[in-house]
């Protein structure tokens, strides 16, 4: 089954890979949603939309998330293979 967002359009595999490694990065970090939001200045509830793939993330929000953890923005796309980019 696939995913939607909350408007009922599709979620994109590359968004719901990112996000599962977001959230695989603030676990390895020992982080919180909390303490992520936090630093980025949101709701912890709008981490967790981006850790689900329900809400995209901008390329300067990707930044400033990678910021926050502790890395780099091309190392939420490691590992993704070619296929994974399609919907």
């Amino acid at each position: 089954m696939n995913r939607t967002n909350g408007s009922g359009n599709p979620v994109h595999p590359v968004d719901i890979y990112v996000g599962n490694r977001i959230r695989a990065r603030r676990k390895a970090a020992g982080e919180t949603l909390q303490t992520v939001a936090t630093k980025l200045g949101v709701a912890y509830q709008q981490v967790q939309k981006y850790e689900t793939g329900m809400n995209r993330i901008s390329a300067s929000r990707l930044y400033e998330i990678a910021q926050a953890l502790g890395t780099t923005p091309a190392a939420f796309f490691e590992g993704m293979e070619e296929g994974q980019a399609r919907a």
